[in-house]
């Protein structure tokens, strides 16, 4: 079986380890009302095609069902899951 030759590695990223910090966009609880927005989280498990997100807020399925322990499993290459945006902090 040949292989197939590339000059460099695919680039990934979005390589996440455990305990690392991340946004996901997801259906969550913000002020008493259920909106979709990036929530941050925790990488708490990772896998080689999924890693799991841990919140301090509920998150929701799309079909609205609240998520158990509030772990949400996303795929490595999703769209919904960032390293965090940087804030930048305003003097007063």
């Amino acid at each position: 079986m040949s292989t197939i030759p590339f000059s460099a590695p695919p680039a990934n990223d979005n390589d996440f380890e455990i305990g690392d910090h991340v946004e996901v966009l997801c259906d969550h609880d913000f002020e008493d009302d259920r909106v979709r927005d990036w929530l941050d989280g925790v990488v708490v498990k990772k896998g080689h095609k999924k890693v799991a997100i841990q919140f301090h807020k509920n998150v929701y399925l799309t079909d609205g069902w609240m998520v158990p322990d509030r772990v949400l499993w996303c795929a490595l290459g999703s769209q919904n899951i960032r390293k965090p945006m940087k804030k930048r902090r305003t003097r007063s």
